[in-house]
Formats: structure tokens, C-alpha cells, sequence
């Protein structure tokens, strides 16, 4: 059938199983995903965002998980509705994700690929964690090269700090790596099982983020959310909300760019305000939020605005008239107010 489905598309023999693996899950398995692709919601290439996690986990979880994406799917980017399916999985499956996982970071490899006109590609196939802290490691020392040396681009400072640190035999080049894991305090002492977020990556499993924070070396900062919708209310201990701890708030609360389908750990992006301040924005949560320096250029194109709708919340407008709307994932799933023995009057 493979071979049949390749000849009948002219694609090669992997796209046709591609294709085929996502036919056979979206009919046999996931029925909410498939009337989304049907009515127009989302097409081919999100739905298998939702197929490729689920093919190896049990048809229960898969239902499962098929019926949380009901209401995710619609207008969402691609790495949104894999990150919400992610953390389905991780959520009515978590000793089956754990299972998985610990077979694949043993498979944790470096590979090398030659290229054309003398380069090449090395890369690491690595536990999520550590991946993030190398490359946030190499993202900060090159924004401090490139303050002193404009001679070379951000991205030929990262590739040189790579190359220099994986070169060097004396012990050097292992800097302390700052990444950010944001996780609910349940979760963190073990009364529930949801998943955490890692800044730039997404959902990770609960027993991970407690083997990250059981390292003698890991900081911590209180963040403190509503518990009726998960969102941020204030992070740190300061009374007031200076600039600095608006710009903590603000990165705790965004985690990564708030520009539809940009990842970027908030960490490395910058602070601004949505109305700018030149037309009496004001810097406030509401009117500020996490762009990276790409995306925050975007907005003074012509043609570009946006509207602020609350707590970060955005309604973005594109030249063609298009709009947009965005807003921060809560920290957890709402919560229940506690029951009371109390009767009702």
C-alpha cells in the first residue's frame, strides 16, 4: 500500500508511510481531530502534530487525548497544538510517557552531516533540559561578544563559542547554564502529576522538573497565580511593582515571544509595550509583553498594528487585514474552589 500510495502521489516512499500512518490514526483512532480536518479548522500537516504523539500510546489515551484537543485545534499555529497534545499525553498517560522518554534519552547521539562548499552539521540529539541549558549558555556569552566585536553576527558568535568550547581539553567551557522551568507547586512536592513548561520547549513531565529542582544548583523564584484561571498574579516578593519586577512578571507570565508560533524563551526577548509609549501606552502588565528582537521590529512595518486585550493579551493586525489574537497560557489548569460542609441559603 505504500509503494501504491507513492506511485499514485509521486512522493517518495517515506512521505506515502507518513501518510498512511496519519490516515490510519485520524480514522481509526482520533475522530475529533479528523471532523476538524474535514470541516477546514485545521489542515493535513496540524493534524499530524496530533497523530505522530499519540500513534504509541493505547486507543484509551488516545481517545483521551482526542477529546481534550476538541476545543485546540481551531486557529492555532502548529507548535501550539503539539504542545497542547504533549501535554495531554503527558497528563492521562504520564507512566507511559515516562516509559517512552527514558527509551529515547537512551538514545541520545551526535551526528555529523557533510555539506556542500566545505561546512558541515554537527548535532546532538539530547535530553530537552539539557539542550535548553547549552544553547542558553552559548546565547548569553554571544550577546556579550557581540556588545565588543559588531564584526560578527549573533549567530557566528554562537557557532564559535560551540566550536571553542567542544575544542577545549583543559576544563574550561563549562559555564553554569541558566534555563527557566516554570512548574506548580503541587506538582513540585508530588500531590499532582501535571506537567511543568521549560521556557522554549514546552510541556515536560512532572518527575523531570523534581529531578531538575532536586539539583544542589537550582534557584527558585515564588510566582503567585489566580487559582480560578492559572494566570499570573505577581512574581517575586516586592510590595510594588518596580520596572525591574514588572520585566520578571512579565517573562514568568509570557515564558516564551507572543507573536503566533514563535518560541522564543522570554528570557531572551524583549520587554515592550504593546501600544507604544510615544501614543500614551502605558507600562503596566496590560499593556506590556515579551516580543523577541525580530518580531518586536515587525510591529513598526507598515501596515502592522496591535491591541492590547488585558494581562499581556493581544489582537494582532496584519497589512492584508487579517487579525490575531493571543494571550499567555495559564501556569495550571484552573482549579475548583474548595467544597464546603456549609448548606446553601
Amino acid at each position: 500500500m505504500t509503494e501504491e500510495v507513492a506511485l499514485r502521489f509521486s512522493v517518495s516512499r517515506n512521505q506515502a508511510f507518513r501518510l498512511l500512518e496519519i490516515s490510519r490514526e485520524l480514522v481509526s483512532r482520533l475522530p475529533n481531530t479528523l471532523a476538524a480536518l474535514d470541516c477546514g479548522d485545521i489542515d493535513l500537516f496540524k493534524a499530524s502534530k496530533v497523530t505522530l504523539l499519540t500513534r504509541e500510546v493505547s486507543d484509551e489515551v488516545a481517545a483521551l487525548v482526542d477529546a481534550f484537543m476538541t476545543t485546540r485545534l481551531a486557529g492555532r499555529n502548529p507548535g501550539a497544538i503539539r504542545g497542547s497534545a504533549n501535554y495531554a499525553i503527558q497528563k492521562y498517560d504520564p507512566a507511559g510517557y515516562r516509559e517512552r522518554a527514558a527509551k529515547k534519552r537512551a538514545l541520545r547521539h551526535i551526528s555529523l552531516k557533510h555539506d556542500d562548499e566545505t561546512m558541515s552539521t554537527l548535532s546532538g540529539y539530547l535530553p530537552s533540559e539539557v539542550a535548553s541549558s547549552i544553547y542558553a549558555s552559548m546565547d548569553r556569552a554571544a550577546q556579550t561578544r557581540r556588545d565588543k566585536d559588531k564584526s560578527r553576527t549573533l549567530d557566528q558568535h554562537r557557532a564559535d563559542i560551540f566550536a571553542e568550547r567542544l575544542l577545549a581539553e583543559d576544563g574550561h567551557g563549562k559555564p553554569r547554564a541558566h534555563i527557566h522551568v516554570y512548574v506548580d507547586f503541587l506538582t513540585l512536592v508530588g500531590a499532582r502529576n501535571d506537567p511543568a513548561t521549560l521556557a522554549g520547549y514546552g510541556p515536560i513531565p512532572d518527575w523531570l522538573v523534581r529531578e531538575i529542582a532536586s539539583q544542589p544548583e537550582s534557584t527558585w523564584s515564588r510566582l503567585i497565580t489566580d487559582p480560578a484561571t492559572g494566570q499570573l498574579l505577581e512574581a517575586g516578593p516586592d510590595k510594588y511593582r518596580s520596572p525591574a519586577s514588572l520585566a520578571r512578571l512579565i517573562k514568568a507570565r509570557d515564558r516564551e515571544c507572543t507573536q503566533p508560533g514563535c518560541h522564543r524563551p522570554a528570557e531572551f526577548s524583549e520587554i515592550d509595550h504593546i501600544i507604544t509609549w510615544a501614543q500614551n501606552g502605558k507600562t503596566n502588565h496590560h499593556n506590556c509583553h515579551g516580543h523577541c528582537e525580530i518580531h518586536n521590529q515587525l510591529r513598526n512595518e507598515p501596515g502592522w498594528t496591535a491591541q492590547p486585550t488585558g494581562n499581556g493579551g493581544m489582537i494582532i493586525t496584519t497589512p492584508s487585514g487579517h487579525t490575531y489574537t493571543t494571550e499567555p497560557e495559564p501556569l495550571h489548569d484552573p482549579r475548583p474552589e474548595p467544597e464546603t460542609d456549609e448548606p446553601s441559603s
